[in-house]
């Protein structure tokens, strides 16, 4: 065992350039990282230090002398949602995409999910997640009835009014829709999307939750718990993965608490994995097409690295990575095929170009061959080639 402690940071949507087949998913000429450093807010000099401009195919100026190892990852399985992505990185290539939605869910599954937590279901259809609370908002809040709807990606999201429905009570009819959604519309997530009316306007609120569908086979998560190692999750992880496989979770509100979790995680005294996924560069920024808000929260998390990696220990390594991507320049406001950054940060870590590698599932074997357990995932450990 080479390192003791690995961190995993996940920037969720941090896209670096289109992956090669981009243009079978509508995405030809995305690049979250690119589009976000046009804006004034970009500044990333610590990621610039750590080889993120020296990653094949990134057209920033790069660094001269990089001090970690450095790559790209492109996705290997069939899609580019988040459920896909975290499966990906913890070992699971998935051969065929979850169901999506383009038209809304068939009316036997609204009716089940009717029936089951008796309460009329209104909208029905793709809509952006800022947009549906404002279109039917006064609606569900005089009426009762939730609102249902998808986007691109394999969700069935509820949104409901606080005032109305306390989060306690949406958090249970997305349990029973994750209940319905089984077999053929085994969505990848049922998410709970609570707001409220501020300033006479609706927002969402931080009380979000995911229930994920459960990973079809063993992740690197579910190996390293059976195998007596830790597994500490901050952010959605514990939700993505349906539960399984971690040790301790901490569920987050936001990027900076999220941050903060992983920093005070490096004063814990554990042998295994910190896995932290920062979601708001998706939920708040990608989604949205906030190129400078994106560009600012890029510039938050750079600002902050260095307070991290400079109480980490000997034997810690950092790996910062992504899920997919979510390009806040272009007309769509959903996620974007392209490849991911793969950075890894220690003292241990000799600087190195690892090139563009051909699938997520490098993390997980390279974590399990630090820990010594063996597995068949895809891909081949990069121990070597980083000490």
């Amino acid at each position: 065992m080479i390192f003791k402690r690995i961190f995993i940071i996940v920037l969720d949507s941090f896209g670096i350039g289109n992956a090669p087949d981009a243009a079978d998913f509508g995405d030809e000429g995305s690049n979250t990282l690119l589009s976000c450093s046009k804006s004034k807010f970009f500044n990333l000099p610590e990621l610039k230090q750590c080889g993120l401009f020296n990653i094949d195919g990134v057209t920033l100026p790069d660094c001269d002398s990089p001090d970690c190892a450095f790559g790209a990852l492109t996705e290997k399985s069939a899609g580019k949602d988040t459920t896909i992505g975290h499966w990906e990185i913890a070992g699971l290539i998935s051969e065929n995409p979850l169901p999506t939605y383009p038209e809304g869910f068939p009316e036997s599954v609204i009716k089940e999910f009717e029936k089951a937590c008796g309460r009329k279901v209104i909208c029905n259809k793709p809509y952006s997640g800022t947009q549906v609370i404002k279109d039917y908002g006064d609606e569900h809040t005089n009426t009762g009835a939730l609102i249902v709807y998808t986007s691109a990606d394999s969700v069935f999201q509820i949104a409901a009014n606080e005032e109305i429905i306390p989060p306690e009570e949406l958090y249970k009819y997305c349990r029973q829709a994750r209940e319905i959604l089984k077999g053929e519309h085994a969505v990848g997530r049922v998410i709970a999307r609570p707001f409220i009316k501020k300033n006479g306007e609706y927002v969402r609120t931080a009380n979000r939750h995911d229930f994920s569908l459960a990973p079809p086979e063993k992740t690197m998560l579910d190996l390293l718990g059976e195998n007596g190692f830790d597994t500490l999750s901050i952010g959605k992880i514990y939700d993505i993965f349906a539960h399984r496989g971690i040790s301790d979770y901490s569920f987050t509100h936001s990027n900076s608490e999220g941050m903060d979790l992983t920093l005070k995680a490096l004063e814990k005294d554990f042998t295994g994995l910190c896995f932290t996924n920062l979601v708001d560069f998706d939920m708040l920024y990608g989604h949205r097409n906030d190129v400078d808000g994106y560009a600012k929260a890029l510039s938050e998390f750079d600002e902050w690295l260095p307070s991290f990696r400079e109480k980490m220990r000997k034997d810690d390594l950092l790996i910062i990575t992504a899920d997919h991507g979510c390009d806040p320049a272009t007309e769509s406001t959903d996620h974007s095929r392209e490849r991911v950054p793969l950075i890894f940060a220690g003292e241990k870590i000799k600087p190195v170009n690892l090139g563009t590698l051909d699938a997520f599932s490098y993390i997980a074997k390279t974590l399990l061959d630090n820990f010594g357990i063996e597995n068949n995932f895809y891909g081949e450990s990069l121990i070597g080639r980083i000490i």
